[in-house]
């Protein structure tokens, strides 16, 4: 596993071709100091897949990047393996995605790991991953009890775990690993914003307002053919009544 060495990290997760609220977590991040931007998967899946990649390429040595599970899934679109067994408008938007990329985009996403090390001065070791150390698409919440966490975080050893993919920040600890969801840049299942992680000296949880109004121009302005998930995500109480459904009751 990569390990990278920071004195502040903006994590930067599910961004999801939203380049207008990349474009505000930026200069969020810029204007707090962070040194190194960690993306923290499903980049791609989105409005505007190939600005954003370009986006975050171009910041250099400076972004560091682990895999999303929609990532991986673009990348199988990409080479004539979609994925039959999800929903119509997701293999739609999938397969939408994949058309706008070329052979280097695919290689990079192809490429990118499942996890990444760092250390960041004032909080220490943290690993870095998408869902849990172990799957790019494995989900738990604030609400998931820790029974079925443990084994999702078995033989993570740094004392911090940034995770994402379900969309809402939380802040929980798990048999004493910290367990932090930055949340989502592009599509967050809660009030409209930019949602991200800065870590050192500490860990803030963050929220970056932006012009909403032209950021939805910007999404419909472009053929993406399903832009309501982005710009009318499910909200809080919807996805937790999705991610932890409650026992029906006899």
């Amino acid at each position: 596993m990569a390990t990278i060495h920071a004195r502040r990290v903006a994590a930067l997760y599910d961004i999801h071709g939203n380049l207008p609220a990349l474009e505000a977590a930026l200069d969020a991040a810029d204007a707090a100091g962070a040194d190194t931007i960690l993306v923290g998967g499903d980049v791609v899946l989105g409005p505007m897949p190939r600005e954003t990649i370009d986006r975050l390429l171009a910041m250099g040595g400076r972004a560091h990047f682990v895999r999303g599970n929609c990532d991986r899934l673009v990348v199988d679109a990409f080479d004539g393996r979609p994925n039959a067994r999800l929903p119509a408008a997701v293999q739609e938007s999938i397969a939408w995605a994949a058309a706008r990329l070329d052979r280097s985009h695919r290689d990079f996403l192809a490429e990118l790991p499942l996890t990444m090390g760092a250390e960041v001065d004032g909080v220490g070791e943290v690993l870095f991953c998408h869902a849990t150390p172990r799957s790019d698409e494995e989900i738990f919440t604030a609400l998931t009890p820790a029974e079925r966490v443990r084994p999702m975080l078995a033989g993570a050893t740094p004392p911090v775990v940034v995770c994402g993919h379900t969309h809402m920040q939380f802040d929980r600890a798990v048999d004493g690993v910290r367990v932090v969801n930055a949340g989502s840049v592009g599509m967050p299942f809660a009030p409209p914003g930019a949602y991200w992680l800065l870590l050192g000296p500490g860990v803030e949880l963050t929220r970056t307002a932006y012009d909403l109004d032209r950021a939805a121009a910007r999404v419909r302005a472009t053929a993406y053919p399903h832009p309501d998930e982005i710009l009318r995500p499910y909200t809080a109480d919807q996805a937790l009544a999705l991610f932890e459904p409650r026992p029906a009751t006899p």
